[in-house]
């Protein structure tokens, strides 16, 4: 039974960073909620597969200084708004014709970027 959890967790884990990747690229799926489930999910079964999520080149500062509360980038904030008014802006001008799940994507943009905005901002090292 133990092993057959640590598989499930295993999988779990995996998936949540396969959506978290896909969440790079697609403004409506979150990055950071993914990659701390799969971290959370990662503990629960492989001590070395969260270490590596948190030792990686591009993941693991941003996800150790926002598990830590140091907060994030002021560059990661700037790329993450930006792409995410672009795309929601593309996504309501040119792909949503109902004006209802328009509006809907404009709130969840508003309440994305408040959000982002009011995580506490760190000073960025050259490598965050």
């Amino acid at each position: 039974m133990r092993n057959f959890k640590k598989i499930v967790f295993t999988i779990l884990g995996s998936t949540c960073v396969i959506l978290g990747l896909i969440g790079i690229i697609v403004p409506l799926l979150p990055t950071t909620p993914f990659l701390l489930l799969a971290a959370f999910f990662y503990g629960k079964s492989s001590q070395r597969l969260q270490q590596g999520l948190f030792n990686n080149r591009v993941f693991g500062p941003y996800l150790t200084n926002y598990v830590e509360g140091r907060g994030i980038s002021i560059r990661n904030k700037i790329c993450t708004l930006t792409f995410l008014w672009l795309a929601i802006g593309y996504t309501i001008f040119f792909v949503i014709s109902n004006f209802l799940i328009q509006i809907l994507l404009l709130l969840i943009a508003i309440c994305v970027t408040t959000h982002i905005l009011t995580i506490k901002t760190i000073k960025s090292k050259i490598n965050q």
